[in-house]
C-alpha cells in the first residue's frame, strides 16, 4: 500500500497547461506563451522508442508533465491488466511525471476493450472496487493518482450515493486526489438536469490538484439536447463562468485546456491557454493569493 501521506498527488506548478499535440512541438520549444506544462495520454507513449518518445523527452526537460490514461478500466468488474499496469510502471518510472490521472469509468469486459469511458452505479459494491483498483494502481506507480470526475448522459437507479459522496469517500479510502473537469460538469449537469454550481459547492474540494476545462458538442437528434464530450472546440462561454465559480471554491490549481480532436493551429490553442492562466490570475487577484 502506498504511503499518500509522504507523496504529492500533484506537483504541477499552478499555471495553464495544455494536452500536447505532436503538430505543436516546434511551437512549444520555441515559444510556448502561457503554457506552462503539458498532459499527454499514457497509452501513446508505451511503445519502445521512436519519435513520440524522442520528444517527450526533450519536453520533460523544459515543462512539467501531467500523465493521463484512457486505457486502465477503473470501474470495470475484471481485476487490472497486470501488462497494462506494467508499461504504465515503466512510462512513470523513467519520465517521473508531476501527476498521474485516470477516470471514474470502465471500458473493457471479457477481455474486450471498448472505446469508451462508460458510466457506473454508485453503489458501496461499486465503491469497493473502484478503491481496490485505485490501490493497485497506486501500488504499481509508486505515487498516488488522480481521479477524474466522468461526463454523464444517464444514471443508474440503483445509485444510493451522490458523485460527489462517492467521489469524496474513494479519496478518503485510498488517499488519491482528485482531477476536477468543469466542463465533465456542465455536461452532466445538463444531460441529467442538474445544478452545475451545486454540483460544485457540493464537491470535496479539499482533494482537487488539478482542474480540466474543453469544448463540448450537442446531439439534438433526440427530443432532448445531449451534450457530448467532444474536446473537439473551443471552451463554451458557460462553462467559463462555472470556472470562476469553482475557482472560488477551490483556489487556483493548475488548469488544463483539451482539445483532442479537430485540433487547431498553435495560435488558437496558445489564446485558449492564455484565457486559462487569465482565470487564474483573477482568482489570484480576488483571493489575494500571491503568484
Amino acid at each position: 500500500m502506498v504511503d499518500a501521506a509522504s507523496h504529492r498527488p500533484c506537483a504541477l506548478p499552478v499555471g495553464a497547461g495544455i494536452g500536447y499535440k505532436a503538430q505543436h512541438f516546434s511551437a512549444l520549444m520555441e515559444d510556448p506563451g502561457p503554457v506552462s506544462w503539458l498532459e499527454i495520454h499514457a497509452e501513446n507513449y508505451m511503445g519502445g522508442g521512436g519519435r513520440p518518445l524522442a520528444q517527450l523527452r526533450a519536453l520533460s526537460e523544459r515543462f512539467a508533465i501531467s500523465v493521463h490514461g484512457v486505457g486502465l478500466s477503473i470501474g470495470g468488474e475484471a481485476p487490472l491488466d497486470a501488462d497494462h499496469l506494467a508499461r504504465l510502471r515503466h512510462l512513470t518510472g523513467w519520465l517521473n511525471p508531476a501527476s498521474f490521472s485516470e477516470h471514474l469509468a470502465w471500458s473493457t469486459h471479457d477481455g474486450a476493450y471498448l472505446n469508451d469511458l462508460l458510466p457506473l452505479p454508485y453503489t458501496r459494491a461499486t465503491l469497493a472496487r473502484v478503491c481496490d483498483h485505485i490501490d493497485a494502481v497506486q501500488e504499481a506507480i509508486g505515487r498516488p493518482m488522480l481521479l477524474e470526475n466522468p461526463s454523464s448522459y444517464l444514471s443508474f437507479d440503483e445509485s444510493t450515493m451522490s458523485e460527489t459522496e462517492f467521489l469524496a469517500e474513494i479519496a478518503a479510502r485510498t488517499g488519491c486526489g482528485l482531477l476536477l473537469d468543469v466542463n465533465n460538469v456542465f455536461i452532466s449537469a445538463h444531460n441529467l438536469g442538474m445544478d452545475a454550481r451545486a454540483y460544485i459547492d457540493a464537491f470535496p474540494v479539499q482533494h482537487v490538484a488539478e482542474l480540466h476545462l474543453g469544448g463540448h458538442d450537442e446531439d439534438a437528434g433526440g427530443d432532448t439536447p445531449l451534450l457530448i464530450d467532444s474536446h473537439g472546440r473551443e471552451v463554451a462561454e458557460p462553462v467559463w463562468a462555472l470556472l470562476a465559480h469553482t475557482l472560488e471554491r477551490t483556489g487556483p490549481r493548475p488548469l488544463l485546456i483539451e482539445w483532442d480532436a479537430d485540433v487547431p493551429d498553435w495560435p488558437v490553442l496558445r489564446a485558449e491557454a492564455q484565457r486559462a492562466a487569465d482565470a487564474l490570475d483573477a482568482a489570484r487577484a480576488a483571493q489575494k493569493v500571491p503568484a
